[in-house]
């Protein structure tokens, strides 16, 4: 008996296998982009969740800086201290994967009975988060991120500032007006 505990009891303990784990980022981060998501360019991003629906930032963009839907996620000129700067964004999802092994083993049990599996579509479980990747770039495409980028603290106190009012704007046509 003490054996079938103890057996249970790891199998509780371990019944959860991580397959993929999607980063935790509290408030923000500056990584490089490619190495967050390989389809990203190799520019460092600005990285933060996004709890918001989608298409919000999109939207947000779209109405601070009245880009009529044009060019909107990529080169949108800003100014930062009277010089111009150019930021894309990017929305990507990172999930958590695991494997659960318990229904495996129960199914496998059945099987072996000669019963259809009933626990099939628990075999894995995935839950993911949404971020959103902020990149700048000067005129002449330099990373403006770059910790060695001479204006870097002005840019990254610029974005944290639009990620805030991002995220405390409900209507994005309140954002444009700021601007004005």
């Amino acid at each position: 008996m003490k054996k079938f505990a103890s057996c249970l009891l790891i199998l509780i303990t371990y019944s959860c296998i991580p397959l993929k784990i999607a980063p935790n980022i509290e408030g923000e981060k500056i990584v490089n982009a490619k190495k967050f998501k390989k389809d990203l360019p190799n520019f460092n991003g600005f990285i933060f969740e996004d709890t918001k629906n989608a298409n919000e930032f999109y939207n947000f963009i779209n109405s601070k800086y009245d880009l009529k839907h044009i060019n909107v996620d990529s080169n949108v000129p800003i100014i930062i201290n009277n010089k111009k700067y150019y930021l894309s964004f990017f929305e990507r999802e990172r999930t958590t994967k695991t494997l659960n092994l318990i229904p495996l083993v129960v199914d496998a049990g059945l099987d072996n009975k000669g019963v259809d599996p009933l626990f099939k579509d628990l075999y894995t479980s995935r839950s993911g988060f949404w971020y959103l990747i902020l990149t700048v770039t000067d005129p002449e495409i330099k990373d403006c991120l770059n910790p060695s980028y001479p204006q870097h603290h002005e840019i990254v106190n610029h974005l944290k500032n639009l990620k805030t009012e991002y995220f405390s704007t409900s209507n994005y046509i309140e954002a444009y007006l700021k601007m004005q």
